[in-house]
């Protein structure tokens, strides 16, 4: 499927190459862009930009990511230490500040390791934002960020809300957040304490959430959402992004040396997502190893294992909206 994808995206991109005139209302304003380094001399808009960088993000959101190293040089492996001391005290966002549907990097905003306002974010602070406050390394993330930067109305940075764009990277079934075309406001931004409950109810009996209660979890999203969203999206690229964001709540909260045995304590997850704080004051620590593809792929393979995932609802190919005004599926609709 990862080789048919990539194929036919290349062969549009091929295929485009021979157009000279665009009509662009993707947020710039109509202005052509042409870089150089990618198709001179042929004009490019915002659009085309974004689906070069989608085919360069596909092999790692539908296959194993690779090693981090190549990100190293670029980005301090000394993170600071979010213990409050250093700037990065927790501060609830303000009214005009911007937050998204990922609790993660909502996080990050509260606690200064992104612009506390949510705004004008670029790849490179991104990076170094889950480096220092999660200790995540640049391998585990580059994707996504890819992602909210397509979604955005910029073509270089992005804002936090930019990221609820449906069906970009924002996906149907999430562990906290209502479905875009369940909520009666399209609010697919905001905590839902309903849809939490699954995940915080789960693994009863014990005071932690593994990979096994994580898939499990998945599972049952999936089945509920069946139900109630009959204009539900359940395609695998929906799946391998919230089967990462699920491996990284397990082991940014818990202790990944143990990898697919990491514990995550209830209370830490808990206040992760309905409060968007780390919980540094209940002892949570950052993982003292860098979390990175490799070592959280064990975690990633379990969830997987155990959601039974079995695709679902009204779009079962795995395109990735190229702007604002993009289309769910470009494809179908021709706009590519």
């Amino acid at each position: 499927m990862q080789q048919e994808i990539k194929t036919g995206l290349l062969s549009i991109c091929a295929r485009t190459r021979g157009i000279e005139e665009y009509k662009s209302g993707d947020g710039a304003g109509g202005k052509l862009i042409t870089p150089s380094h990618l198709l001179p001399p042929i004009p490019t808009p915002p659009t085309m930009m974004k689906l070069l960088a989608l085919v360069s993000l596909l092999p790692a959101l539908l296959g194993p990511v690779s090693s981090h190293a190549v990100y190293a040089r670029q980005y301090d492996t000394a993170p600071t230490t979010g213990d409050g001391g250093d700037d990065h005290g927790f501060q609830a966002p303000g009214p005009n500040d911007a937050r998204g549907p990922c609790p993660g990097l909502n996080t990050l905003a509260n606690h200064g390791y992104l612009p506390r306002d949510g705004k004008n974010i670029t790849i490179p602070v991104v990076l170094q934002a889950v480096l220092d406050g999660f200790n995540v390394g640049p391998d585990v993330v580059t994707v996504a960020a890819k992602g909210a930067l397509i979604a955005a109305e910029t073509p270089d940075f992005f804002n936090l809300e930019e990221i609820a764009l449906h069906e970009t990277f924002e996906h149907d079934i999430s562990l906290s957040r209502e479905d875009f075309n369940v909520d009666p406001n399209n609010d697919n931004i905001h905590f839902n304490e309903t849809v939490f409950t699954t995940l915080a109810n789960s693994n009863p009996g014990v005071d932690y959430y593994n990979a096994t209660s994580a898939g499990f979890v998945q599972k049952e999203r999936q089945a509920i959402q069946n139900a109630v969203n009959p204009q539900l999206i359940n395609n695998v690229k929906g799946f391998k992004i919230r089967t990462r964001e699920s491996s990284l709540y397990v082991a940014v909260m818990g202790n990944i040396t143990d990898e697919v045995a990491t514990r995550a304590p209830k209370n830490y997850v808990q206040i992760l997502f309905r409060e968007e704080r780390l919980p540094i004051a209940e002892g949570w620590k950052k993982n003292e190893l860098m979390i990175t593809a490799d070592t959280i792929r064990p975690i990633q393979k379990e969830i997987e294992r155990l959601s039974e995932f079995q695709p679902s609802g009204v779009q079962p190919n795995p395109w990735i909206r190229l702007g604002p005004s993009g289309d769910i599926d470009p494809i179908t609709a021709n706009s590519i």
